[in-house]
């Protein structure tokens, strides 16, 4: 594909994305990945960079937005949390990313197309069964902040390998276990997803995935661009579409998706 040709498909695919990422509340790399992976026909570790740089300009935009319209001072008391599941998921970033280096393309394919059904399996789950603060009671601090940091472990490594936010990951986690509201929770995986990113770019960027500048002008620039457009819209327009019946019409269309292309020949 010649980037003039490259730089109109990233336009047209990455706002319908973002918007239904702003609906749900997520970033949409999920629904990104497939597109790059067939679509644009990438291999499968620069579709993740690539995915990684794109969720970069998604995850700003989308925190921005939320500043704009949520009581700051409710995430003071949640810091250390923060910052205990940050130290794990920028070294889960790290390891993840180190991982990807040292298998097969084509093996690698199979891992991001198996952890996508898992992303999609997980949102149809949330369709059904609506996520409500639980939390578990710890006895101390240090304990709470040795499970934030396993769980941004396994955060950082699932946000490596596919080059997502992982907001499927980490909403869920704040939520039933460190019993935080849905939307407090949506704010801060999005702060959390920050520096996890952040890392994962500079790793691939050691690896010279984004040597190509043509490629980096004519898919994630106008891909991000128009994902933030996407993403305001969806914004404006949740309060109109059920996001229960989104999750589970696009859990379905990840499924479908990635099914299809696991079982295509190589």
């Amino acid at each position: 594909m010649d980037n003039k040709k490259s730089t109109y498909f990233s336009l047209a695919i990455g706002a319908p994305i973002g918007c239904l990422g702003g609906l749900i509340g997520l970033g949409g790399a999920e629904f990104r990945l497939p597109f790059l992976l067939k679509t644009f026909d990438k291999k499968a570790k620069k579709a993740v960079a690539l995915n990684m740089a794109i969720s970069l300009i998604t995850i700003v935009s989308s925190i921005i937005f939320r500043v704009m319209n949520i009581d700051i001072s409710a995430i003071y008391p949640q810091i250390l949390l923060m910052l205990g599941i940050i130290i794990g998921s920028t070294s889960g970033v790290y390891m993840g990313t180190s991982i990807s280096t040292k298998i097969s393309d084509k093996l690698f394919k199979k891992v991001l197309l198996i952890l996508l059904l898992i992303m999609g399996v997980l949102l149809i789950s949330e369709s059904f069964m609506p996520l409500e603060s639980v939390g578990i009671i710890f006895d101390s601090l240090i304990i709470k902040l040795i499970v934030a940091i396993f769980c941004g472990l396994i955060i950082g490594i699932i946000s490596s390998l596919l080059g997502v936010a992982g907001g499927e990951v980490i909403i869920p986690i704040l939520i039933l276990i460190f019993g935080l509201d849905v939307k407090l929770a949506g704010t801060i995986s999005l702060i959390i997803s920050l520096p996890t990113i952040i890392v994962g770019i500079a790793r691939n960027k050691r690896n010279s995935m984004y040597s190509d500048k043509a490629e980096i002008n004519s898919l994630v620039i106008p891909m991000g661009l128009s994902s933030i457009i996407g993403a305001f819209i969806g914004s404006l327009l949740i309060v109109y579409a059920p996001s229960e019946a989104l999750k589970l019409l696009l859990g379905g269309l990840l499924i479908f998706t990635s099914l299809k292309i696991f079982t295509e020949k190589e």
